[in-house]
């Protein structure tokens, strides 16, 4: 392969993703790696966006918040649309972590109080059984 295109195998190994996850965005229209006969050729670009596609799936944006925002690269003004609208939309999906994360501490809160309740039933349980033997 040249510096400038990687092989499938590269890509997996570079991002450390599977061959069918690349197949799977390919076939989503988010990569475009060129066709030489059977091989699939990725080029620094399809390298770029799978960064972001990566890092979007790992903040937990869809694949077609991802894919608009990655439309919105040749809208012609320097990334300013493109950065806007990924600010907008991260500014959003951080509220939802935040929200998720409070609702998720009060689960463990709630849940730890439980246990400590569990633990005194059952050693009252078994000082009863034992002073009845």
């Amino acid at each position: 392969m040249s510096e400038d295109t990687k092989s499938i195998r590269e890509m997996c190994d570079e991002f450390d993703v599977t061959p069918r996850t690349l197949r799977f965005y390919e076939a989503k229209e988010l990569l475009f790696p060129i066709r030489d006969g059977q091989k699939r050729l990725f080029t620094k670009r399809d390298r770029a966006r799978l960064k972001l596609i990566l890092r979007g799936k790992r903040f937990g944006f869809s694949l077609e918040e991802i894919r608009q925002l990655l439309d919105l690269y040749h809208t012609g003004d320097q990334q300013l649309t493109q950065l806007s609208r990924t600010y907008e939309i991260a500014q959003e999906r951080l509220a939802d972590m935040e929200r998720q994360r409070a609702e998720l501490d009060e689960a463990i809160a709630d849940l730890k109080d439980q246990l400590k309740w569990g633990e005194k039933i059952i050693a009252s349980m078994k000082t009863s059984a034992e002073a009845a033997e």
